[in-house]
C-alpha cells in the first residue's frame, strides 16, 4: 500500500473539490452555471502583447532553455516599471527574479527561509498558498485573523512576543484576495518597524496592484523606507495584463532573499518560455491603456454586483481594488451551506469564506470574472431566490 508523506497530510482542497463536483452535477442536469467562484480572468491580453508573443513563437531560436532568473531585458523592464509606478529603485541584476507565476514563488519562499518549527505569520482568511507553502517547509503557522473591525488588517499589537521572537516570515497581501481589502502606508510603516525589531522577512503579495478603482492608488510595500532591508514583493502579469495562463510573474526586493530563491529555483526548474518573456516585456514597456481599461471593466462589474445586491437587501461593501467581492452570508447558514444552496437554486457559483480559513466563516467570495450582462443575470436570479 502506498503511504503518503507526512507533509501531504496538511494539504487539502476538500472544499474546492466539493464545489467543483457540485457544479459539474448541476451543469449535467441542465443548470446554466454563472461561474463566479474561480478568479480566472475572462478578458484577453491587449493586441500588442499577443502580437509580440506571436512573432516570438514564429522564431525558431526561441525554443531552447532559458535562464531561471529571466532574460536581462525582462529584468530591466520589471525594474523600470516599478520605478515608474511606485518610485521604487531596483537593481535588475540582484533585486529582480522572474517566476513561473507568483504562486510558484510563494510556494517556494518558505523552503528558502524556514526551518521546521519556525513561525510564519499568515493572514486568515488568506489565499491557500500562503499557508501550504510554509507548511511544506515545516513551519509552525500563526494565523493573523483579519476582521472588518480592524479594516481587515492584522492586529500587530495582538501578536504574542514569544511568537514574534520565533517568527522567520510574515506574509501580507494587499489589495487582498479574498477580502478585496487595502492597506495604508501607516500600517506598512508599522510592519517594517516590527520586522526590523524581531528580524524576520516580510513577503508582500502585490498581484492586484493594478486592479484599482475610484482613483485609488495602492502603496508598494517596498516604497516604505527600510522595507527592502527586510522584505520582498511578488507581482504578476496574470491579472493586470490578462496573462494568467502564460504563467509569468516576478519577485523584487531584498537581494539576499532573491538570491536564495534563485538558488532554489535553479535546482528545481529552468526559465520561462522565451516567447512568454518577450510578451511580458511588451506588456511592461508598451502602452498601458489596456491596464486602465481592464481596471475600468472590473469597476463596472463591481458596481453591478454591489448596487444590485444592496438593492435586493444583501448589503455588501464597495471595494477599492481587486477582482473580488467579499460578502457576508445573508442567511443563517454556514458559508458552505449557503454557497451550495445558492448554486442549486440560482446556478450562481461562489466560494464559501471557510475555504480561505476559519476567520472567513460567515462570508462568501464573489469573483468578477463574467461579462456585465451575466453579472446582471446573477443579481436577478439571486433576487428571485432571496425574495
Amino acid at each position: 500500500m502506498i503511504q503518503q508523506a507526512e507533509r501531504m497530510k496538511g494539504l487539502t482542497s476538500a472544499i474546492f473539490s466539493q464545489l467543483e463536483e457540485l457544479q459539474k452535477k448541476a451543469a449535467a442536469s441542465g443548470v446554466d452555471i454563472i461561474q463566479l467562484s474561480i478568479g480566472n480572468p475572462d478578458m484577453a491580453p491587449a493586441p500588442h502583447i499577443i502580437e509580440a508573443m506571436k512573432q516570438a513563437v514564429e522564431c525558431g531560436g526561441n525554443y531552447g532553455y532559458t535562464l531561471s532568473k529571466g532574460k536581462p531585458e525582462l529584468l530591466q523592464a520589471i525594474a523600470g516599471w516599478y520605478n515608474k509606478k511606485f518610485d521604487v529603485q531596483l537593481d535588475p541584476n540582484t533585486e529582480v527574479h522572474s517566476l513561473i507565476g507568483s504562486q510558484e514563488g510563494l510556494a517556494h519562499i518558505g523552503l528558502c527561509l524556514v526551518n521546521p518549527g519556525d513561525v510564519v505569520l499568515i493572514p486568515d482568511p488568506g489565499y491557500p498558498i500562503f499557508s501550504t507553502g510554509p507548511h511544506i517547509a515545516g513551519a509552525q503557522l500563526h494565523k493573523m485573523c483579519l476582521t472588518a473591525e480592524n479594516n481587515y488588517l492584522p492586529d500587530l499589537d495582538g501578536i504574542d512576543e514569544d511568537i514574534l521572537k520565533r517568527t522567520k516570515l510574515m506574509i501580507l497581501n494587499y489589495p487582498n484576495n479574498p477580502l478585496a481589502a487595502t492597506a495604508t502606508r501607516e500600517f506598512y510603516e508599522k510592519v517594517v518597524a516590527l520586522a526590523h525589531q524581531y528580524q524576520f522577512v516580510v513577503c508582500s503579495d502585490f498581484a492586484y496592484s493594478e486592479l484599482v478603482f475610484d482613483d485609488y492608488r495602492p502603496e508598494s510595500f517596498l516604497s516604505i523606507p527600510g522595507a527592502k532591508e527586510i522584505g520582498i514583493e511578488f507581482n504578476s502579469l496574470s491579472k493586470s495584463y490578462n496573462m494568467c495562463g502564460c504563467r509569468i510573474a516576478y519577485v523584487v526586493g531584498n537581494s539576499q532573499v532573491i538570491s536564495l530563491l534563485g538558488r532554489l529555483k535553479s535546482n528545481f526548474d529552468y526559465g520561462i518560455f522565451a516567447p512568454v518573456q518577450l510578451a511580458a516585456i511588451a506588456a511592461l514597456t508598451g502602452p498601458q491603456d489596456c491596464v486602465r481599461e481592464t481596471a475600468a471593466a472590473y469597476q463596472r462589474r463591481r458596481d453591478i454586483i454591489v448596487d444590485g445586491f444592496n438593492r435586493i437587501g444583501w448589503h455588501v461593501e464597495r471595494p477599492k481594488a481587486s477582482m473580488y467581492i467579499w460578502a457576508k452570508v445573508p442567511t443563517k447558514q454556514s458559508s458552505f451551506d449557503f454557497a451550495v444552496d445558492l448554486l442549486n437554486h440560482t446556478g450562481v457559483a461562489v466560494v464559501p469564506g471557510k475555504a480561505f480559513g476559519d476567520c472567513g466563516e460567515g462570508f462568501v467570495r464573489i469573483a468578477l470574472v463574467q461579462p456585465e450582462e451575466r453579472l446582471a443575470e446573477a443579481v436577478a436570479r439571486i433576487k428571485k431566490w432571496l425574495r
